[in-house]
C-alpha cells in the first residue's frame, strides 16, 4: 500500500510529507483541532459509556469550533463568519477588477 501511495503522489506530482515518524513539524496544522477536540470534549466531558453518548456530542463540538468560538487570529471572529466575509470581500474586488 505504502508503495502505491507513493507511486500515485509522484503521478500526480504532490510531494509526500517531509517530516519523519512523530516529528511534530509534519502534522502540527492537523494535530491542533484534534488536540483542541480531545482536550475540550474528550477527556473535558467524559466519562463516555457508548458511541451514543458521543455522537451528538461531537457533532455539537463540530458545530461550535466551526461556527461560533471566537478565534483570537481572526480578530475573535467565529472561523465561518471570517470566511463569509473573506468571501465576499473577494467577489467585490472581483466586480471592481
Amino acid at each position: 500500500m505504502s508503495i502505491r501511495y507513493t507511486e500515485r503522489l509522484a503521478d500526480v506530482g504532490a510531494a509526500a510529507s517531509v517530516g519523519s515518524v512523530a516529528d511534530s513539524y509534519d502534522s502540527a496544522k492537523a494535530e491542533a483541532p484534534n488536540g483542541t477536540f480531545k482536550a475540550e470534549l474528550i477527556e473535558m466531558q467524559g466519562s463516555w459509556r457508548d458511541f451514543a453518548q458521543v455522537d451528538p456530542a461531537v457533532v455539537q463540538w463540530v458545530g461550535w469550533y466551526n461556527e461560533e468560538r471566537l478565534h483570537s487570529a481572526l480578530a475573535y471572529v467565529p472561523p465561518v463568519a471570517y470566511e463569509q466575509q473573506y468571501r465576499a470581500n473577494q467577489a467585490q474586488a472581483t466586480q471592481t477588477a
